[in-house]
């Protein structure tokens, strides 16, 4: 045995599996650049109470799991547990909020934890994210989630479910979290150690438990997605509007709350499911087993409102996800696949394409059509606030697009999409069927 050896829960990339890697990242690039996503790299390590703050003390990550240190000045530091964090604070310390918003972030880095390693879980992990700031529309929800379950498409895998919940917003949380509480009280001492210890700093912890004496008391508990102010519920449901209208199977798990202080409104993971079974077991449980087994929680994320405003920022809406590159890996390799690093979305050579759209039925028409831009090729960007027509034009000029589409209810209704040449000024409407044609000849004039 050597004198050495790595340390537990870590692991040597050796070159005949670099090569895998770096087909994976470049499709992670590619892919993330198609949407229009700009890539940020943040410090390996940031203050402590950065995590602390925002992740919750009452998280698993603050309580058990963060490598923290002081340096030889004094101060505390941690090696980051996760990637949302630090890019806000880059988000506010840069100057970001008084940029053209949304802004749009994408992240590759690793990230350490103090966990129990198993297959595809490590210590030391590498994460991909995303993260959009400025956006409160639900469709920025769908836009995040379609980031993610593209990649994977991408990836060959394609038995996807896309596990979905509302945990509602400050408005009306306090009366769930009330429930929770009086649900809780008399069944507190049959609760295990650390939920008791969640029961007293945040309830709504108590569903991260995998603990099955407290999944058990928990079928019988109130939900948040019955307890939604009407504002939460709208938005709730215009996120599963949007999904159904791309196709994407979701399932409702009402004990999916996700493990971090700072979420609100919509949480998510997306399970690959080889067996077709539905990816959501009763109670909301699945079985994260990466490397083998029925299901695979390959990603996780949602909303936090509130995160910008706890770093010192003005209210700012956000929602991102996580994924782990390692598990992702281990599932691909276990279903004999293998991520392409060339072609598709990581060529990016079609152009760039600013889909435009008024009104709510447009919205959702044109995400369909940037979805198909991209597996064209092409760079897709969707407007995610709501503005005028005008000022989608300014934001696509931003964008450096190439090209502006057009869709309202006049286009809807006639089956067609105003296609503009920003090159030449030159608009003509094309039947919707027919654009990628269209932009193909305009890219070889």
């Amino acid at each position: 045995m050597p004198a050495y050896q790595r340390p537990r829960g870590t692991q040597d990339v050796l070159p005949e599996a670099t090569a895998k890697w770096r087909r994976l990242e470049a499709l992670i690039a590619g892919h993330s650049a198609s949407f229009g996503y700009g890539e940020i790299r943040t410090p390996i390590f940031e203050e402590s109470d950065l995590y602390t703050r925002t992740s919750g003390v009452s998280s698993d990550i603050v309580r058990k799991e963060m490598y923290t240190f002081k340096d030889r000045g004094g101060r505390l530091l941690t090696l980051r547990p996760e990637g949302t964090a630090g890019v806000g604070r880059a988000y506010l310390e840069n100057g970001l909020p008084s940029a053209p918003q949304p802004v749009k972030l994408w992240y590759l880095g690793p990230m350490f934890r103090y966990d129990r390693p198993q297959a595809g879980r490590f210590r030391q992990h590498t994460q991909y994210g995303i993260e959009v700031f400025g956006a409160a529309s639900p469709l920025a929800d769908v836009e995040v989630i379609l980031v993610a379950h593209e990649l994977f498409a991408a990836a060959g895998l394609t038995r996807l479910v896309i596990r979905l919940n509302s945990i509602g917003c400050p408005a009306c949380r306090p009366a769930y979290r009330a429930k929770l509480v009086s649900y809780f009280e008399g069944r507190v001492g049959d609760l295990c150690e650390d939920c008791q210890d969640r029961f007293r700093e945040n309830p709504l912890r108590l569903f991260d438990c995998k603990n099955e004496r407290c999944r058990a008391l928990l079928l019988g508990a109130p939900m948040s997605a019955d307890n939604l102010c009407p504002e939460c519920r709208s938005h709730f449901a215009r996120v599963k509007e949007g999904l159904g209208s791309l196709g994407l199977r979701y399932a409702d798990d009402p004990g999916l709350v996700r493990g971090l202080d700072y979420y609100s409104r919509t949480v998510f993971e997306i399970v690959y499911d080889p067996a077709g079974t539905g990816g959501n077991e009763a109670g909301g449980a699945a079985k994260d087993e990466a490397g083998g087994g029925s299901h695979r929680v390959l990603c996780g994320g949602g909303r936090y409102d509130g995160l910008v405003e706890e770093l010192g920022g003005a209210p700012t809406p956000g929602v991102g996800f996580g994924l782990g590159v390692e598990r992702l890996l281990a599932t691909l390799e276990a279903e004999g696949l293998e991520a392409a690093g060339e072609g598709g979305t990581t060529g990016l050579s079609a152009g760039v394409v600013y889909v435009a759209t008024v009104g709510p039925a447009a919205e959702i028409a044109g995400f369909g059509l940037a979805r198909r831009l991209r597996r064209a090729g092409f760079v897709a960007i969707c407007d995610l606030l709501g503005r005028s027509l005008r000022s989608q034009f300014k934001a696509g000029d931003r964008a450096g697009a190439r090209w502006m589409l057009i869709i309202g209810d006049e286009e809807l209704a006639a089956g067609v999409v105003a296609v503009r040449d920003l090159a030449s000024g030159k608009q003509t409407s094309v039947p919707a069927d027919e654009v990628l044609a269209e932009l193909g000849r305009g890219a070889q004039s």
